[in-house]
């Protein structure tokens, strides 16, 4: 209770404080800053928001998932999946060296191309099943959750290892290259002089403020975070709003697949294998809280700020990739502990005066 009271006393109360993680992240990024300035250089700060965008998608899918009390670790196996898929659609060319030997050889793809090689309709067919897959696949697991009343992570652990395996098995382990020019502009490309990454997700940004803050759906979500059993008792259709947050979830894993394999201009099957950590971190260390019924998307860009900023400098750093991963673990779960801390806080401000 004492350490309560002494975060409650700092300075506007900035532990509590909703831009906490804001002012963190400038903090740190100062700090870094002195010691390496080329932090600031322009070029470093565009490849720091070129990382945001796609990290972002990624975020506020898991968000919904958190808000609900659930978890999805199946996102970066659908990123896998749905990027070979994809790319299988609408590659210009295969080399048979590499693929003539694949299950789908001469069936969905040959040495010409794809399916739709060369088409005009190759890019929007192939952006359209890789959000289909990742919708599917979110309602599969959201079902799970909801009606048959599977453990969250258990669900989404075996979705991620069974997707991540299919990834690897349709391609041999091997990258598809040859995508069109127009897909990669989806990620590369820009409006003027907006990027066409960043339009695309602070348009997905925009519509979950929209759901979580001026629909129905939006307090749904909540109330089934905060208390399952208490929503059902109010008339919440708790099964539904379970998967339509697993759905949400799968959408953008599928959104944030087109922007990693058109940025990286190729179909992966390990797509994603290393950003689980950066995905759940950087909702942790937003204020997203582990325990359900809160989270903001304002929050999530705060986290992946962050955690940008963090993974940037680290890779700066003359440090060896397993101690990269030991302090950014150690973050997260000073992070996840702050936010027990918080919520412990929260929850006594609201109790009456005198009781404890």
């Amino acid at each position: 209770m004492r350490t309560g009271r002494t975060l409650l006393r700092l300075p506007g109360g900035i532990v509590l404080s909703d831009h906490f993680v804001l002012v963190l992240t400038v903090v740190y990024f100062l700090l870094i800053w002195s010691i390496y300035p080329h932090m600031a250089a322009r070029r470093n700060i565009a490849n720091l928001f070129s990382n945001v965008w796609p990290l972002l998608a990624l975020v506020i899918g898991q968000m919904f998932v958190l808000i609900v009390g659930g978890i999805d670790l199946s996102q970066t196996s659908i990123m896998a999946v749905t990027s070979v898929l994809g790319a299988m659609i609408m590659a210009g060319r295969f080399d048979p060296a590499k693929f003539e030997h694949n299950p789908l050889w001469g069936v969905v793809f040959s040495e010409q191309g794809g399916l739709l090689a060369g088409s005009g309709w190759a890019v929007p067919v192939a952006i359209m099943l890789m959000l289909a897959v990742g919708v599917g696949i979110g309602f599969v697991t959201g079902l799970a959750v909801a009606k048959l009343k599977m453990p969250p992570f258990m669900v989404t652990l075996v979705a991620m290892s069974f997707f991540s395996g299919l990834a690897i098995y349709l391609t041999r382990s091997e990258n598809i290259m040859h995508l069109p020019e127009s897909f990669i502009a989806v990620g590369k490309g820009s409006i003027g002089p907006v990027p066409s990454a960043m339009l695309i997700v602070v348009t997905l940004a925009a519509l979950a403020f929209v759901i979580l803050n001026l629909s129905i759906l939006g307090r749904w979500l909540y109330a089934v975070g905060q208390n399952i059993r208490t929503a059902c008792v109010s008339g919440v259709p708790t099964g539904r709003v379970v998967i339509l947050a697993y759905v949400f979830s799968g959408f953008c894993a599928g959104l944030g697949s087109i922007l990693y394999s058109a940025r990286l201009e190729a179909g992966r099957p390990t797509l994603g294998r290393n950003l689980l950590l950066d995905v759940i971190g950087a909702a942790v260390i937003g204020g997203i809280s582990l325990y359900g019924g809160k989270g903001r998307v304002l929050a999530a860009v705060y986290g992946v700020l962050f955690f940008v900023v963090l993974d940037n400098s680290l890779n700066k750093m003359p440090l060896e990739f397993y101690s990269i991963d030991i302090i950014k673990g150690g973050i997260i779960l000073l992070a996840a502990l702050l936010d027990a801390l918080r919520t412990r806080i929260a929850s006594r401000q609201t109790v009456p005066e005198g009781i404890s």
